[in-house]
């Protein structure tokens, strides 16, 4: 599902117009954002901040080895309710 779908699936669920469906999605996606960015955990499973250390790769194009440099990634884990559904 990609934005748009998700848009449209918000729209038509909470029977909001496709503008204040992504209106509502975008201002989400600004508070989850604002709160990794203070290190924060979000709870709807658990949004986290990892650190990803520096490593050695190979440049597919090239088979040329390349360093990686350690960086920031969001990791994502269910909760149990949202883990139920699927299971």
């Amino acid at each position: 599902m990609n934005k748009t779908e998700l848009v449209n699936a918000i729209a038509e669920k909470a029977n909001l117009s496709k503008v204040d469906a992504k209106n509502a999605l975008d201002a989400c996606l600004e508070a989850v954002a604002g709160a990794l960015e203070q290190n924060e955990k979000v709870a709807l499973g658990t949004f986290s901040v990892a650190e990803k250390g520096a490593r050695t790769g190979i440049n597919p194009r090239t088979k040329e080895t390349i360093e990686i440099p350690a960086r920031k990634a969001v990791k994502f884990k269910a909760g149990s309710e949202l883990t139920d559904k699927i299971n």
